[in-house]
């Protein structure tokens, strides 16, 4: 078992999954750069979280790799004695399951933590879960990945389910159903909506934040993005996405719901396995310029608190999603995925099946107390 430690070590460590995967034609190479960037300690949640890496060799040969992660912000919402595992990759065999989990096992112990939860790559507000169904398709774009014998050994390890996230597909050219056009009608006076102004997008991107952090706040796992995180995940977006595709929706004046639509790059970087270089750029950059992806994913959505449970809840919820759907239709999507959408959102599942969609995927996060 090797720790990570050095730039050289991280980068070994990002590609371990194409040891894991090199068989798998679903599996989506992820760009390394984007990969390096994530774990470069400069990163905005380096901030607040510790990480260490280790990464299992057989033979010289990689056959798996893990992360632990304290989040210090854990402490703010209520849960200190919380330690992460993520990043999870190995091949089909207990031992190797069984060495990775317990150097992570072991090295949050050190740290005094008391309970482990994961997997998260590398926090709640990046792309976390492990898929138990839907193996049969790529994931959209930031969305991990997984095999199927994954479950069976996390499961043999003492973890238990936490929670399930699932992944919901809807054809975009949909028609609001009767009764949802007769909310968004008695509200329509009451609800302006808006596309974020490039011209002042670091005050729209701290709106969204701000909706964001108070509506997921009493959710499980949740933990506040902070400024800087939000702020960095922003402007990557809007290198992708196209001005209608960012929709803020203020109610008698004030912002209480937004979402977004990010295209689906996995789509254009398939088959680059993972590399921009030499010509990975310009594939890259002629295939969303000429042939924009035909599918899209909504990675983030928000409605105020105070609205969850009332009548105006699913009013602002239908009014982003229907700007968002037509935006989508008009530039050519066919697909778009919801992800992830907790399990236990009932009131938002419902809204998600009176639309037309169908879960496709589902993701589990585990957890397990540390003895």
């Amino acid at each position: 078992m090797e720790p990570v430690r050095t730039p050289k070590d991280r980068k070994r460590f990002i590609r371990v999954p194409w040891h894991v995967y090199e068989r798998d034609s679903n599996w989506v190479p992820p760009l390394r750069i984007d990969r390096q960037q994530h774990l470069s300690p400069k990163a905005p949640h380096f901030q607040h979280l510790d990480w260490q890496g280790w990464i299992a060799t057989r033979d010289k040969q990689p056959v798996g790799r893990i992360s632990a992660q304290i989040d210090r912000l854990c402490s703010e919402v209520g849960r200190p004695e919380l330690g992460y595992f993520g990043m999870l990759e190995a091949i089909d065999d207990a031992d190797v399951f069984g060495a990775l989990f317990d150097v992570a096992e072991g090295w949050l112990k050190e740290q005094g933590k008391t309970t482990i939860a994961g997997p998260f790559n590398l926090n709640i507000n990046q792309d976390i879960g492990l898929l138990i169904d839907g193996f049969d398709t790529p994931p959209y774009f930031l969305m991990p990945h997984g095999q199927p014998y994954y479950d069976g050994h996390v499961g043999r390890l003492g973890y238990e389910k936490a929670v399930d996230l699932l992944a919901y597909e809807i054809d975009p050219d949909f028609e609001l159903p009767r009764v949802m056009r007769a909310i968004q009608n008695r509200l329509k006076e009451r609800i302006s909506i808006r596309y974020l102004d490039r011209k002042h997008i670091d005050r729209d991107l701290e709106i969204m934040r701000d909706i964001f952090n108070d509506a997921w706040s009493k959710n499980w796992g949740f933990v506040p993005f902070t400024e800087e995180e939000f702020r960095a995940i922003g402007r990557e977006m809007l290198l992708v996405v196209k001005d209608d595709f960012i929709t803020i929706a203020d109610y008698d004046g004030r912002p209480c719901a937004f979402l977004v639509v990010l295209p689906n790059l996995n789509e254009a970087i398939h088959d680059l396995n993972g590399r921009l270089t030499p010509f990975g750029w310009l594939k890259l950059l002629w295939r969303l310029k000429v042939r924009y992806p035909r599918s899209g994913r909504v990675p983030l959505m928000g409605v105020r608190r105070e609205y969850h449970n009332t009548r105006l809840g699913p009013g602002l919820a239908i009014a982003v999603i229907e700007v968002g759907r037509a935006a989508s239709v008009k530039a050519g999507i066919k697909s778009l995925e919801m992800s992830w959408i907790l399990e236990t959102n009932q009131g938002m599942r419902n809204i998600i099946d009176a639309i037309g969609g169908v879960e496709n995927k589902r993701y589990r996060m585990y957890e397990k107390q540390l003895i």
